[in-house]
């Protein structure tokens, strides 16, 4: 029996459902973003019938998270699908705009049992990817916080609206219109 595993990941816990290549539920459950709701999310694998030799596929919202690496670690195929186009498959199983963690889950499970083909599972993790993506990550946080569009504010009124001669951000230096060259504040 072919079973399929979605989880709808969230900062503080994750939902979790198995359904089987008919699409029936097989088990569902939530855990934390800790090790005892990974460890919990193997014992449900391992209940639906994964082992060593058939590896229950997961899809997950995000490609990135301790929940994701542990997931590549142990040798399982992980897709990592786009919101938005779960958004749009939440519209094949339900007609009503309500947005559900669980139903979510459900929906990213039926995602691999119908679409597999239509989505690449992310590599494999080794130590040395993860610690590139994390140094990567970083990169990019420290950039955008030395260039003050950070939570400082200029990032959620966006780089638009910060040229010369507006008289709203004396002090802050903009290049040429085809877009933002420094910030002194």
């Amino acid at each position: 029996m072919a079973v399929y595993c979605g989880i709808d990941w969230a900062e503080q816990h994750h939902d979790i459902a198995l359904v089987d290549e008919h699409g029936h539920l097989v088990a569902k459950g939530r855990i934390g973003d800790d090790l005892d709701g990974f460890t919990t999310l193997v014992e449900m694998l391992a209940t639906a019938g994964d082992s060593a030799d058939h590896r229950i596929p997961v899809a997950i919202e995000t490609p990135r998270g301790l929940l994701v690496s542990a997931l590549r670690a142990s040798g399982r195929q992980v897709y990592s699908i786009n919101p938005m186009a779960v958004a749009r498959y939440r519209e094949r199983y339900s007609v009503s705009r309500k947005k559900s963690d669980h139903a979510d889950a459900v929906v990213l499970a039926n995602i691999l049992r119908t679409d597999t083909h239509a989505h690449r599972p992310l590599p494999h993790d080794s130590e040395l990817d993860g610690f590139n993506r994390s140094s990567q990550h970083l990169v990019g946080e420290v950039e955008r916080w030395r260039t003050g569009l950070g939570r400082s504010g200029f990032g959620s009124i966006g780089v638009r609206s910060l040229r010369r001669g507006d008289r709203r951000w004396r002090g802050v230096r903009t290049g040429s219109s085809s877009g933002l060259r420094s910030v002194a504040v």
